[in-house]
């Protein structure tokens, strides 16, 4: 039979120079970091218990809270890496390049008030982080919650319960956004890929969770859930992980109002 000749052609597309990757930590990469990682937290922070909470089992680093993930950050920034973002998370879910169904990824922060009468322990943390924001002309309310992403943070130590609070970077981005003032049901094809936060909860297979005050974790349940109304800013488990994304790309560390 005649073997037909293959046409060879070339890429009628502009081809990026540099293709952005997302992954857990994992194998050799994911040992080092957490020598690193467990380094810096007992250097610079004198071996915080809220930074102790990540661990290297079945291969890959498992946990992660608010304080873990800035963290980790300015190790994985050592070689150009940081961690996803809410919108990455779920531009890999859509391009199915990452399977984050039965584990948690914890994106940014949500401040709704000053005062966490729920979380009293998270006051401290709330004033320090709200102070900064208002004098970058930030506002937030519980009809108008805040979204700072843990990409722009980092950490200072401090005389709280947590011995820990965040600072602003200089370049760090934020966003109002009144979605997270009442819980719903949304699907993928609601998401807003600027944020990675849905337009709409209206219906769908998917479940977002707010609370009405007080500064909250923001992220991503083993269910492909979307969780606002967590403030218990320490807590971690097996189930929490690290996601590093190679490039900076659009949006990296959330957008300014």
């Amino acid at each position: 039979m005649e073997t037909k000749a293959r046409f060879r052609g070339k890429p009628l597309i502009e081809i990026p120079s540099i293709v952005p990757q997302i992954g857990y930590l994992e194998g050799d990469f994911g040992s080092q970091f957490l020598k690193e990682y467990n380094a810096l937290a007992k250097s610079d922070y004198n071996g915080n218990r809220n930074l102790s909470v990540l661990n290297y089992s079945d291969g890959i680093v498992k946990g992660s809270n608010p304080f873990a993930v800035v963290l980790a950050n300015q190790v994985l920034r050592q070689q150009n890496l940081r961690t996803a973002t809410q919108a990455d998370l779920e531009k890999a879910l859509k391009l199915g390049v990452l399977n984050l169904r039965g584990t948690y990824e914890d994106t940014g922060l949500v401040l709704r008030t000053e005062e966490d009468t729920d979380y009293r322990t998270n006051t401290p943390v709330a004033k320090h982080l709200a102070s900064q924001l208002r004098e970058r002309g930030a506002t937030f309310s519980p009809e108008n919650p805040l979204v700072v992403p843990l990409t722009g943070l980092q950490l200072e130590k401090s005389d709280n319960n947590y011995g820990l609070v965040f600072k602003l970077e200089d370049d760090a981005g934020f966003y109002n956004t009144p979605i997270l003032t009442q819980d719903g049901q949304f699907s993928s094809e609601d998401i807003d890929e600027q944020i990675g936060l849905p337009v709409k909860a209206e219906g769908g297979n998917r479940t977002l969770y707010v609370r009405n005050s007080g500064l909250s974790r923001l992220y991503l349940n083993n269910d492909l859930d979307v969780n606002s109304n967590d403030g218990g800013l320490s807590n971690s488990n097996s189930y929490g992980r690290v996601v590093a994304v190679s490039t900076e790309g659009a949006n990296a560390r959330g957008k300014n109002n």
